[in-house]
């Protein structure tokens, strides 16, 4: 098991950056494939970014670009760097987390999943 915590979301104009957060808990986070997605009103959660506990890296082609994953292993710790941010960004934020094999896209590769942190973008 493996309990995760997003932070970092909040209100900015368009083309501002923000950074997200999500902390992991336990001891063996280096070997989980880690994920980013996001939910806006009215719409299915779609994939953002991924990384591999090998260190891959697969964006959607949404954000590739502007939007830089990354994980720090020593931390317990996933990284979403969003830059350019358009209104269309707006979002719930989660990240999630799994050891399963499968596709990175998919919301059914991850097991584990954060609450979620709120993205507010105005134009």
């Amino acid at each position: 098991q493996v309990q995760l915590v997003e932070s970092g979301g909040g209100l900015v104009q368009a083309g501002a950056s923000l950074r997200l957060s999500c902390a992991a808990s336990g001891r063996t986070f280096g070997n989980y494939h880690m994920g980013w997605f996001r939910q806006a009103p009215g719409k299915e959660r779609e994939f953002v970014a991924a990384i591999r506990r090998s260190s891959s890296i697969y964006y959607a082609d949404s954000v590739k670009g502007r939007f830089t994953i990354s994980r720090d292993n020593a931390q317990n710790t996933v990284y979403l760097q969003m830059n350019s941010l358009k209104p269309e960004d707006a979002a719930v934020y989660y990240c999630a987390a799994t050891d399963r094999s499968g596709t990175y896209s998919s919301v059914g590769f991850y097991v584990y999943w954060g609450q979620g942190t709120q993205v507010t973008v105005s134009s």
